[in-house]
């Protein structure tokens, strides 16, 4: 069965949902973009980052709330998106990209769609639960990013820097689930994490930058231009800088720092070879950094294992 004709462009072709889910279940998946998988891994890497840095040294991270976290992850990466699409409806469907989107398609209704949402953001919820109090509390505290994201794209050239603040808050929640409390080194790990985003969000936001120009929404990848190149040096150079200042205040073995040089080349790689003007090798270079959360991912491991 050919699936290009309905699927969402970013998506992969033979991606699972078309291939296997019933077809009423389809737009609700895709509404919360389990379709792919990338933007998950984003939300979640800082997670995960922080989970491993909290770590007593000597000790692998806690497997419960790695699962637990990557549970989350993927529902509320699911009610934050179907937000963004409520919120967006109209550019969306005069968007390539995501006019085939479910709402703009008219697969789903906008109140099938906010009742998808709720859903999702109530199974989140009880995840949170499972957390200590300071944690909860931390997470709610995130939900006044995740409800001005959307709207951020309309009034700065730099939306991307928000969805920074966003994304990367699992780095103070997931030394807070561990800990009970936060300190230098979460907080150094969310600033590095902002920086990150505006590097790999950026590439992202190129794909989009002709329609977004004719229909008003403002971007970095608007901003920057042809500029692009360098500006991702800084942002990376100075992502990786803050995540090692974060290992060094975490009291971090010696693997973490080689481990780190390897993530960052991974990032050098990136800003050296991205073609802006390529939408296709912009989302490849933007799905990229799954890698480079796995390699970070094991950097901190082994550098708490050896602390």
């Amino acid at each position: 069965m050919n699936h290009r004709s309905h699927t969402i462009a970013d998506a992969p072709v033979d991606n699972w949902v078309d291939r296997l889910a019933p077809a009423g279940l389809r737009p609700y998946l895709k509404l919360a973009r389990m379709d792919r998988p990338i933007g998950t891994w984003l939300l979640l890497w800082p997670c995960w980052w922080s989970i491993a840095l909290a770590a007593p040294a000597g000790t692998w991270p806690d497997l419960w709330l790695l699962v637990l976290f990557g549970i989350g992850a993927l529902v509320m990466r699911g009610a934050g998106c179907t937000f963004n699409d409520i919120v967006d409806r109209d550019f969306d469907s005069r968007v390539e990209r995501t006019r085939l989107r479910p709402i703009p398609a008219g697969q789903v209704s906008l109140k099938q769609a906010i009742a998808w949402m709720v859903l999702l953001s109530l199974v989140g919820f009880v995840i949170l639960l499972q957390f200590n109090i300071f944690a909860i509390g931390v997470g709610v505290a995130s939900l006044a990013l995740v409800a001005a994201y959307p709207f951020m794209k309309r009034i700065t050239y730099w939306p991307q820097a928000w969805l920074g603040l966003t994304f990367n808050w699992g780095a103070l929640l997931g030394w807070a689930a561990v800990t009970g409390n936060l300190g230098p080194a979460p907080l150094t790990l969310y600033a590095a994490g902002l920086f990150w985003t505006l590097g790999y969000d950026t590439i992202y936001a190129h794909q989009d930058k002709e329609d977004d120009a004719l229909i008003g929404v403002k971007s970095t990848a608007l901003k920057l231009g042809q500029r692009t190149r360098p500006w991702l040096f800084v942002f990376y150079a100075v992502a990786t800088a803050g995540i090692a200042a974060a290992g060094f205040l975490a009291g971090t073995g010696w693997p973490f720092y080689l481990g780190l040089m390897i993530a960052a080349g991974h990032l050098a790689w990136q800003a050296v070879r991205v073609d802006i003007d390529d939408s296709a090798d912009c989302l490849a270079k933007f799905q990229s950094n799954t890698l480079f959360g796995w390699l970070l991912f094991g950097a901190i491991v082994a550098g708490g294992l050896a602390a």
